[in-house]
């Protein structure tokens, strides 16, 4: 990884904490979160023009899924609630919290990537990223899946809300699952484009 990268990866991580906590302390409710991940500068979820969907207008839905062999899989449909469209394109980032507020730490692996083997049930989620139009009522979904399985003694992350965010710094879609997740492995969760 070249210093470049890093350096912006640091920086990522670093305006993430600062924006996240300063959220948490003015609203204990809310349900943005900081995540330690493997976002690189071309994880840009979003396009940067005007039509950039805006995750302040969509509503999101935990679609609990199933297990296989430890790998847990689920989904999350986001529906966009305000008139007009938008375009969306990319990885979502995802942020995880306990249900004490805590921020949990988190490392997303985007699929598909170079060097990445793995694969979700659906086709639509190995699919490359591609740009959305949607409109009012229109709906993006994004795949993503955990190993639940302990190694060690690192205990497993326990996640009660998960903040959903289209642009580093930008606004997030709260979601709540009807159970908690439970990434091991340094809470590492694969995740799809949107779809």
């Amino acid at each position: 990884m070249s210093r470049a990268v890093k350096s912006l990866l640091i920086f990522v991580v670093v305006v993430a904490v600062i924006y996240a906590f300063s959220r948490h302390h003015t609203t204990p409710t809310t349900t943005s979160t900081t995540t330690t991940s493997t976002t690189t500068a071309a994880k840009t979820s979003t396009t940067l023009a005007s039509d950039a969907c805006k995750a302040a207008d969509f509503n999101g839905t935990f679609n609990q899924g199933q297990g296989a062999a430890g790998t847990i899989y689920a989904s999350v449909t986001l529906v966009k609630a305000t008139p007009g469209t938008c375009t969306l394109n990319g990885w979502p980032l995802i942020t995880l919290q306990d249900k004490l507020g805590a921020v949990l730490t988190s490392t997303l692996v985007d699929v598909p990537t170079k060097g990445n083997g793995f694969q979700f049930q659906s086709s639509q989620a190995n699919a490359a990223p591609t740009t959305l139009t949607l409109s009012q009522n229109g709906a993006a979904i994004f795949s993503l899946a955990y190993s639940d399985v302990q190694t060690g003694t690192t205990a497993c992350e326990s996640a009660v809300t998960m903040s959903v965010q289209f642009l580093a710094q930008g606004a997030s879609v709260a979601v709540t699952p009807a159970y908690p997740l439970t990434p091991c492995n340094n809470g590492q969760i694969w995740v799809s484009p949107f779809y």
